[in-house]
């Protein structure tokens, strides 16, 4: 995990656009808010968002909308339905369900469209996948699985999972193979399940924070059978909480976007109290940064932003079901400009503009 902090090789900054997409008080199955985004362009050529829909009591969807885009804007949505329900046993539990906190990246070179998601089901978040050709059917692919790595003295299959990404593109493996690239923020703390167990960090882990990891898929594996996608190796730190304004935690955002310098990632970084389990943490203010990657070596930050790039400013980032809160999750070229898509309070949606600044 070497890094190299150096601001002026990130170049970037996020613009403030607007609120892209508000809760309908009339639905309930957007009761407590629609959040956290995934993004993709339809065969249509049209671009389509795939919101968290939260319904009373806490249980989550995966809608679909069409973007709205004017002069090269998104400026609003037209709602197309849900996509994904916790329909399945690993996405529900007695007292809990949902599929969450859905991230797309389309990979050319497999033809599809690879959304990764959060199952709440009886053991909690664990990490899932779906695949789809045409951004409306999708195809399941199971829970997600993570060899054993004997140097960590433990299987993190037994944690949960969040801020789940693939890279757009094949990378680099650390065994040298061409593989395809996945990003992960594992969770010590078993208290939820078992009071008592606490959160010890595993063997070779320096910082038991949660923190953003990478792992690979073998790309000839993937290309014979899309489900090799779910089987995972070589999982290793990237970037522990660094910066201030990520002090207690960080996670991935939106797929990495290949800029000139590298792999360009941005992500959220956290500060105050983090409650324990999967509780809301009240208190807590999630902010927008970025770092670089190495494009030979993604498990290389080259350099990371040392001031976040957005903050919980506006009302809809600083009161909702859970206030100061932005969470970058989805990023698209339109009409010449990125924009970044993210959750407000977790209960709207908001965009944002990537722009360049002087070198």
């Amino acid at each position: 995990m070497t890094q190299r902090n150096t601001e002026t090789a990130l170049p970037y900054a996020l613009k403030r656009v607007g609120v892209l997409m508000n809760a309908d008080p009339t639905d309930p199955l957007e009761a407590e808010g629609v959040l956290n985004p995934a993004t993709a362009w339809g065969p249509d050529g049209e671009l389509y968002l795939f919101p968290r829909m939260v319904a009373a009591g806490n249980v989550s969807r995966i809608g679909r909308a069409r973007v709205v885009i004017e002069d090269g804007v998104p400026v609003g949505v037209e709602r197309q339905g849900v996509v994904l329900s916790p329909d399945e046993g690993f996405e529900r539990g007695a007292h809990n369900a949902g599929v969450e906190d859905p991230r797309i990246t389309f990979i050319p070179d497999l033809g599809v469209h690879v959304m990764t998601y959060v199952a709440y089901g009886p053991l909690g978040p664990r990490p899932a996948l779906a695949v789809s050709t045409d951004t409306v059917s999708w195809r399941r692919l199971g829970p997600l699985h993570f060899t054993y790595q004997s140097h960590l003295s433990t299987d993190l299959n037994f944690f949960p999972n969040k801020d789940l990404v693939f890279f757009p593109e094949i990378v680099p493996g650390p065994d040298g193979r061409p593989s395809f690239a996945m990003l992960h923020r594992p969770m010590w703390d078993l208290d939820w399940l078992r009071p008592g167990e606490g959160a010890p960090a595993p063997a070779g882990v320096a910082d038991g924070r949660p923190s953003i990891w990478i792992a690979y898929v073998d790309a000839e594996a993937a290309r014979r059978d899309l489900s090799a996608l779910t089987s995972l190796r070589h999982s290793a730190p990237v970037a522990a909480p660094e910066m201030p304004f990520e002090a207690a935690k960080i996670g991935a955002g939106p797929p990495p976007l290949r800029v000139p310098e590298g792999w360009l990632l941005i992500h959220h970084g956290v500060t105050g109290p983090v409650a324990r389990g999967f509780e809301l943490s009240h208190g807590a203010v999630y902010r927008a940064g970025g770092m670089l990657l190495d494009p030979d070596d993604p498990a290389r930050v080259l350099a990371r932003s040392q001031e976040p790039w957005l903050s919980p400013e506006i009302r809809e980032e600083t009161v909702g079901t859970l206030g100061n809160v932005v969470f970058p999750t989805a990023i698209e070229r339109i009409a010449g400009t990125v924009h970044v898509f993210y959750g407000m309070a977790d209960s709207a949606i908001g965009v944002a503009a990537l722009e360049r600044t002087a070198d």
